[in-house]
């Protein structure tokens, strides 16, 4: 699918992989809604990237603010073709621990946000799209954001390992069901990326973790997610698969 001139939906667009995903799709020369938490910086970036985007405040796991998010892109722009999900909380305890076992509270948290707040977003998202006329072959596009912790989840990952993994496998099942109404989804699965929560890291720890990808032997970079996520998009035979990002990294178990 073509950018120019399309519209899409960003989860998480405020800042990290969301927001370096809103600028690639701007660049290409899509408008774009940013969905983000009230409380995000989420209004202010869509006033500095200029008039090709828009900021509705969004609760992944809320129906009705994704579906006002979806429809802010209708009315702003006319339909919905594109839809990238970067929204996403991480969360680390052991199954068992010196306090007890896992908080099940969290766990579903967790489960609630990255699983099931994805769901939320390509199924209303492919409702829309569904609703569009074809253009070359195609109604829409999904990207969705999973982990490597997905298949090496570590020791204290449990939560979010189960959250992303849920992601991979829906991948190929949602691709099957929206194939009939020409729309694909594709997921990428990260490694260890230099967004804003690692950057509070001390540099001795951000090193360490750099030390322990292959090659290149560094963080990747926002700006490679959203450029995956651009090709994505654009390249219409990538369908139904879930794509590693990672510099041949397989995260040992701590």
């Amino acid at each position: 699918m073509k950018l120019e001139n399309k519209a899409a939906l960003v989860t998480g667009g405020a800042s990290g992989l969301g927001r370096a995903t809103v600028e690639a799709l701007i660049a290409g020369g899509a408008r774009v809604v940013i969905a983000d938490l009230a409380h995000s910086p989420g209004e202010t970036v869509a006033k500095e990237l200029g008039d090709a985007v828009r900021f509705a405040a969004t609760d992944v796991t809320a129906e009705a603010d994704v579906q006002g998010a979806v429809q802010t892109a209708v009315d702003e722009f006319g339909g919905l073709h594109i839809a990238v999900s970067c929204a996403g909380i991480g969360w680390a305890q052991r199954t068992v621990d010196k306090n007890g076992p896992h908080s099940l509270d969290v766990f579903g948290k967790v489960i609630g946000v990255n699983l099931i707040g994805t769901f939320n977003v390509t199924r209303l998202a492919a409702a829309q799209m569904a609703q569009q006329e074809p253009i070359d072959g195609e109604r829409g596009v999904i990207v969705n954001t999973a982990s490597i912790a997905a298949y090496d989840g570590q020791i204290g990952q449990v939560a979010y390992a189960a959250s992303k993994g849920g992601v991979v496998a829906m991948t190929l099942p949602v691709a099957r069901d929206l194939a009939a109404r020409l729309i694909r989804i594709c997921t990428i699965a990260p490694g260890t990326m230099n967004t804003p929560m690692l950057a509070l890291l001390p540099e001795d720890q951000r090193q360490a973790l750099a030390d322990q990808i292959p090659h290149p032997k560094r963080l990747g970079e926002p700006s490679e997610y959203a450029a995956l996520a651009r090709h994505i998009i654009e390249n219409a035979f990538l369908n139904g698969e879930t794509i590693r990002l990672d510099g041949a990294l397989r995260m040992p178990p701590k």
